[in-house]
């Protein structure tokens, strides 16, 4: 994320000039702007003409500046995309006003964001700002006869690759060597600046010598780290290990990994943590939370007055950070986030026990 100026809006707001740089530039903003904030841009619409002499066409396409009142916003992920629905509080066309509009934004597309930014809204872009400078990672886990190869991205991970078949011996084993080959193409194909190999035994040191000899620039870029399974269960654990955040300074889904396990943990032990939304806003208001744990679509739908919980989500953020405590939002697109899901959507680790 580029942030291109900040400034003071109306009635108190900030206003923040933004280029999003790629999809998870996009995916943040989807957190971050909600109903009532306004969104200026650059779009297009098709506009009907008042002129007799002119056959109903249904109206021409043209470039216009427009500011929407955003009543939606849907993070289109496999369309690259952004959409952000609204009503036009303002336009380079006055005749638009008042029409509802879709900004569709894309990667480099400028947009001006007017709005009273939440603490971790703003720390949001912040870290997505910063986050420009660290380098795309791929996490390619192998053991005999089976390989993939996930983008580390910071909305999740995704697989981008999987190859399966037999090696070794019998009527449909092929060579190791073919498998190595089609990982280190795929690897090269993707380009990314840095990656972890990982899998069980010896497997993915030898992928490494192929690699050597067939793919130096891949060889270049990769270590290996030793893991029990491979898919998304490798690439857990490399995460889990803190492999990624060797080559990223900070990354934000190892984090989480992390204080998953460490609520589980506690959990199972009986240690200093609570979970859901009542537990959570009581040891808030005793100052007892040491790290918050909140999910990032829940948090939003509570926001938005669509949510189910009988607390202020927002009022347990200020308590939590008045108290000296650490807050993170969580990915709903990874797995950590999906464990936290499953316990309500918020949890804390605390400073000590509530009885």
């Amino acid at each position: 994320m580029r942030i291109q100026s900040r400034g003071r809006g109306e009635e108190g707001r900030t206003r923040l000039t933004v280029v999003p740089e790629n999809v998870d530039d996009l995916w943040h903003l989807s957190y971050v702007l909600e109903p009532g904030d306004e969104v200026e841009g650059d779009t297009s619409r098709r506009i009907q003409r008042d002129d007799d002499q002119m056959r109903d066409t249904g109206g021409e396409r043209e470039h216009i500046h427009v500011t929407v009142e955003v009543e939606d916003v849907e993070f289109a992920r496999f369309a690259n995309r952004l959409r952000v629905s609204g009503v036009i509080v303002g336009c380079s066309r006055e005749d638009q006003l008042g029409h509802h509009h879709t900004l569709n934004v894309e990667e480099h597309d400028e947009l001006t964001i007017e709005k009273r930014f939440k603490p971790d809204q703003m720390e949001r872009i912040e870290e997505a700002e910063a986050a420009a400078e660290n380098p795309d990672v791929a996490i390619a886990t192998v053991e005999e006869g089976e390989a993939h190869v996930h983008t580390v991205a910071q909305y999740g991970t995704e697989e981008y690759a999987s190859f399966t078949r037999p090696t070794g011996k019998g009527e449909y084993a092929r060579p190791r060597s073919e498998l190595f080959h089609e990982l280190g193409e795929a690897l090269g194909h993707l380009d990314p600046d840095a990656i972890i190999l990982a899998g069980p035994g010896f497997t993915k040191s030898d992928a490494l010598d192929h690699f050597d000899d067939e793919f130096p620039e891949v060889a270049e870029k990769t270590t290996t780290v030793d893991t029990s399974g491979v898919g998304d269960r490798g690439v857990h654990e490399v995460l889990k290990r803190g492999a990624v955040a060797d080559v990223q300074d900070e990354t934000r889904i190892a984090r989480e990994a992390e204080l998953i396990d460490e609520l589980t943990e506690r959990m199972a032990t009986g240690e200093k943590a609570t979970y859901g939304p009542e537990a959570v806003a009581e040891a808030a208001e005793y100052g007892a939370v040491e790290t918050l744990l909140v999910l990032d679509d829940r948090l939003r739908e509570e926001r938005q007055g669509r949510g189910e919980w009988d607390v202020d989500a927002d009022e347990i953020i200020t308590s939590v950070e008045r108290q000296g405590g650490d807050v993170v939002v969580f990915s709903g697109e990874f797995e950590p986030g999906q464990r936290l899901k499953n316990l309500g959507g918020i949890a804390a680790l605390l400073r000590y026990r509530l009885e």
